[in-house]
């Protein structure tokens, strides 16, 4: 399996799972500046930091399994993660928030 197949089923699941949380919760979910913000920060340190690891040789990848696009040193499939996460874990945060003040609501 490619690096970019595994990134784009990881990919698939947090989108999925990211608009699917706050619909079955029943809240709203994330705003869409927060979510632009939140990519762009996590894009930019995944590219420096990524680089730098590369860099020092703690890792590498087979480069016959690589679309072969990089940012820095980076390859482009490692930038699915930071998407992946931004697509998700706001969603699970809105959720769980919800949750709480519904909660707390109710013990009043």
């Amino acid at each position: 399996m490619s690096y970019s197949t595994l990134a784009l089923c990881f990919l698939a699941v947090a989108a999925t799972a990211g608009a699917a949380l706050p619909l079955l919760a029943r809240t709203r979910g994330p705003s869409m500046a927060a979510l632009v913000i939140s990519a762009a920060g996590l894009v930019l340190l995944t590219a420096v930091f990524d680089s730098a690891m590369i860099a020092a040789e703690l890792f590498h990848y087979a480069p016959t399994r690589l679309l072969g696009l990089h940012v820095g040193l980076a390859p482009i499939e490692d930038f699915a993660y930071s998407l992946a996460a931004v697509l998700l874990l706001p969603s699970i945060w809105v959720v769980l928030l919800g949750r709480r003040s519904r909660r707390s609501g109710r013990e009043r």
